[in-house]
């Protein structure tokens, strides 16, 4: 079962910061359909937010068609986001760890290690032949992402 987490330094709002953790669970196939969420009482005990908060985050993923409340069951997952590439997950998260380790044993703390991958991740974005550093900013590097990642089969 997914256990929820706030980041006080977000500039997301709570509901949306919940709502992007379904995401990513689907995303990476931690949550698949037939999974049942939290009630709404125990994430909001769990992270110390109203319930109307949980409540909305829980009425958008409903709206998106990923979950499904069931009167008197619960709120269950009905769709997925994972892709087919979330067999190659386990790998790539195994490597990912390794060079998590290896960057603090370098000595980078958490936000090092972020602004690292941030800015790594900006300048992929780029690409060889981007010539501004604000070309890619926002959402833009996924744009990229798209036009040159391989295509995926049907």
């Amino acid at each position: 079962m997914i256990i929820f987490r706030l980041d006080g330094r977000s500039n997301a709002v709570p509901y949306l910061q919940l709502v992007e953790q379904v995401r990513r669970a689907l995303r990476t196939g931690f949550l698949e359909p037939g999974d049942r969420l939290p009630t709404v009482r125990e994430v909001a005990e769990s992270v110390s937010i109203n319930p109307n908060t949980v409540l909305k985050a829980y009425r958008q993923l409903e709206h998106e068609g990923l979950v499904e409340g069931r009167p008197g069951q619960g709120t269950f997952v009905v769709g997925s986001l994972a892709g087919p590439s979330l067999a190659s997950h386990a790998a790539l998260r195994r490597e990912l760890r390794s060079w998590l380790g290896k960057a603090r044993n370098a000595g980078l703390d958490p936000e090092d290690i972020e602004a690292l991958f941030g800015t790594t991740l900006d300048t992929a974005a780029r690409g060889p032949c981007a010539t501004a550093r604000s070309r890619y900013r926002g959402g833009a590097w996924r744009r990229w992402w798209d036009r040159t990642a391989p295509a995926r089969p049907p």
